[in-house]
């Protein structure tokens, strides 16, 4: 008999006490003034009601999650993507976590009136992560391709081109190259972004005549850059001050989304054929002025760097308040421990023409250099082997068990910062900053 068969989760004890605690906390929410309105002894009324109805759904998930996740995805049956999964767990265990109309007017508050409900969407994709069995099997649904890029691809396969709001895609000489154009914000990304970005790198790896991708910023229109390029400014920090980051389309995506699609490659009906075959290609990182925090993550996702003699990177997550991501997982195979934390908790910038640029840059050349020293990438890049070496290389570095455990702990740590006082204090700040200032602060 199907394990489905049995009582659904949502009605045993445990996940009743959770449902039953999550109502508590509503009523007492219901009762109160917002968030930035409550005084201090309210303010520590919700915080000890929330821990008490956070704890509950953590000794729940600790003994049920395998059960929860085979309910919601048919016995692994369907690869639903982490927000799917989330709004399905909603419906199976009322309370659990917020449901997609929750999570969706958070997303329209601004910090000071949010209810931290990303904290309780980070308890269960933790406890997802770090299982054996519905851990891997969301990592593969996650590196699935799009449905926007599905449908976009015959028309990308015919003419070579895609122009999405943020990202130009064009085909030439066998290599994608992914243009950045926010030149409003300095390619500092938003959830806007981390979409068409996760549909340019599907459509490179799914496309026959791609042998190699290549992402380089495009040329800006701020005063400070105007006429230059520049690679990213990492996170789009006024989105972030205004709430509009969102936990699971941005912060988790990202990482499990496009990025994890760079260094690991798509997944699909082949998973587990006994050739493995999963698209994968070699990706350069051409980067012009800077590469600042979720554009250095990019870097270190790549497998070959080329960058202009004038050009840092810079990885200020501390600073900010928040983790860079999977930054810390792969700036430690670049970089030795003592130079890791100087970057990561000393906030320390690597300029391309010092010597240590070298374990960030391979390639080092003038601006006007930049196109001939990647198109000489390319070619490095576009070989027989390349592939096969690239993918056991990641695979001894960034072995997947180490990733999504990596991410299991990165998912509680980055939710509980979002909603620390300092964060909000610093983006605060950020926000009323120069664009450019806030992009290279």
């Amino acid at each position: 008999m199907s394990r489905l068969s049995s009582e659904p989760v949502g009605a045993r004890p445990a996940a009743r006490e959770v449902t039953a605690a999550a109502a508590r906390v509503d009523d007492l929410l219901a009762s109160l003034p917002g968030p930035a309105e409550r005084s201090p002894e309210q303010r520590a009324a919700v915080t000890e009601a929330r821990r008490q109805a956070r704890d509950l759904a953590d000794a729940f998930l600790r003994g049920h999650v395998d059960r929860l996740y085979d309910e919601v995805t048919g016995e692994r049956s369907r690869h639903l993507r982490l927000d799917e999964v989330c709004a399905a767990v909603a419906e199976a265990v009322p309370g659990l976590v917020p449901t997609s109309a929750q999570v969706a007017a958070e997303l329209r508050r601004p910090p000071p009136e949010k209810e931290g409900l990303d904290i309780d969407q980070s308890i269960l994709v933790s406890h997802l992560l770090r299982s054996d069995l519905a851990g891997p099997h969301l990592l593969e649904a996650m590196r699935r391709p799009t449905a926007r890029a599905l449908a976009l691809l015959s028309e990308f396969t015919r003419t070579g081109v895609a122009r999405l709001d943020s990202v130009r895609v064009e085909v030439r000489d066998g290599a994608a190259h992914l243009t950045m154009q926010r030149d409003d914000c300095l390619n500092a990304e938003d959830n806007a972004q981390v979409e068409d970005m996760e549909t340019a790198v599907d459509l490179a790896l799914l496309a026959p005549s791609v042998r190699v991708g290549v992402l380089r910023g495009g040329v800006m229109t701020h005063p400070r850059y105007a006429g230059r390029r520049v690679f990213s400014a990492g996170i789009n920090l006024r989105c972030l001050q205004a709430g509009q980051i969102s936990y699971v389309d941005f912060l988790l995506r990202r990482e499990l989304g496009y990025i994890a699609k760079i260094v690991h490659g798509l997944t699909g009906e082949r998973d587990r054929a006994w050739d493995g075959d999963v698209v994968q290609k070699p990706w350069i990182a051409a980067v012009d002025s800077f590469a600042i925090g979720g554009g250095a993550q990019l870097v270190l996702a790549c497998d070959r760097v080329v960058a202009e003699r004038d050009a840092f990177f810079s990885l200020p997550a501390a600073q900010e308040g928040i983790v860079p991501g999977v930054g810390n997982l792969r700036l430690g195979r670049v970089a030795n421990g003592r130079l890791s934390r100087q970057v990561i908790l000393a906030g320390r910038r690597v300029s391309a023409s010092e010597p240590d640029g070298k374990l960030f840059f391979d390639e080092v050349v003038p601006a006007e250099e930049m196109d001939a020293a990647v198109a000489a990438e390319v070619a490095r890049m576009d070989a027989p082997a390349v592939v096969a070496n690239r993918r056991m290389l990641n695979l001894a570095e960034e072995p997947q068990e180490w990733f999504r455990a990596y991410l299991a702990e990165f998912a509680v740590q980055q939710a509980r910062r979002l909603y620390s006082e300092d964060v909000m204090h610093k983006v605060t700040r950020f926000a009323a900053a120069p664009r450019a200032a806030a992009a290279t602060d």
